[in-house]
């Protein structure tokens, strides 16, 4: 408003000054001197103005981004291990899927056998064809965690992997006759209830422990190269030290889940269980 009035005199005083061909020194001076504030007003004015400007849009883009982050979808939303919440759900309650979850609460049909299964090319501990065998990228995951292992003088084998319905009826009846019900729940499955069913779980051991299965191999110099170097491979230990309320399992540093690299990476770094690790991701699952 002050520069349009300013505009409309300064065009009157120069008509009239014109037409007369009076020019009054003093009144010159004094409109150049205005001229010069006016001008040097509006170009603070402008940079003022356009400073102002650019602080709502950075407010705004931000306020944009966060909107669109909160009405984004769960399902979505890709975590770094490249899963949706959506992808999760179909895979874990698909049977054949490598991230199939299996436990107390999930169980497997019990006619269910995976299609791919290979015989194992790693150190072995018993003779039982079935279960040295694993799903085919599961064994060999297996086979390059146990080469890279040897590299570092750690020596491997594998004990139990895959296992049927009717074997774990068999091995769960055992330890339930020897060691009563309750008892036999805290370190065995019931039949259905097996990982070892999936084909995808690998029960390791080693030399120092004399090859058996037991809590003391988790303080082995192969057992502390497990637990550091396993999820590289694709592994995780499935039932870790002080989660027997989550997993439903006592502690197992020898039983291995393969989850593939990105997955398994993804629940070591987080220090979860699988279940809480998907629970965390927004599954509705039970514990």
């Amino acid at each position: 408003m002050v520069a349009k009035t300013y505009k409309n005199n300064k065009l009157d005083f120069e008509s009239k000054e014109i037409s007369k061909m009076h020019i009054n020194k003093s009144l010159v001076i004094a409109g150049l001197i205005g001229t010069v504030l006016f001008l040097g007003a509006c170009d603070e004015t402008g940079n003022n103005t356009e400073k102002l400007s650019n602080e709502p849009v950075e407010s705004n883009e931000e306020e944009l981004n966060s909107e669109v982050t909160e009405e984004s979808s769960e399902s979505d939303q890709i975590s770094n291990d490249g899963f949706t919440v959506e992808d999760l759900k179909s895979s874990i309650f698909n049977s054949s899927d490598i991230l199939s979850l299996v436990n107390k609460n999930y169980s497997l049909e019990d006619d269910y056998v995976p299609d791919d299964l290979v015989t194992l090319d790693v150190p072995t501990v018993l003779e039982n064809p079935e279960i040295n065998q694993l799903r085919k990228e599961a064994a060999k995951a297996l086979k390059e965690m146990i080469n890279s292992a040897e590299e570092e003088n750690i020596i491997l084998y594998a004990r139990s992997g895959y296992r049927s319905y009717q074997t774990q009826v068999q091995l769960f009846n055992n330890y339930v006759a020897n060691n009563g019900e309750e008892a036999a729940n805290k370190f065995s499955a019931r039949p259905g209830e097996s990982e070892h069913q999936t084909g995808l779980s690998i029960d390791v051991t080693s030399e120092s422990v004399d090859y058996q299965l037991t809590e003391s191999f988790g303080e082995t110099a192969e057992g502390i190269w497990i637990q550091e170097q396993a999820h590289n491979f694709g592994f995780i230990i499935r039932y870790p030290k002080g989660k027997e309320e989550i997993t439903g399992y006592q502690y197992e540093p020898w039983h291995l889940r393969y989850l593939g690299d990105e997955m398994a990476t993804d629940v070591f770094e987080r220090g979860l269980t699988y279940e809480e690790f998907l629970v965390e991701r927004g599954i509705d699952i039970e514990i």
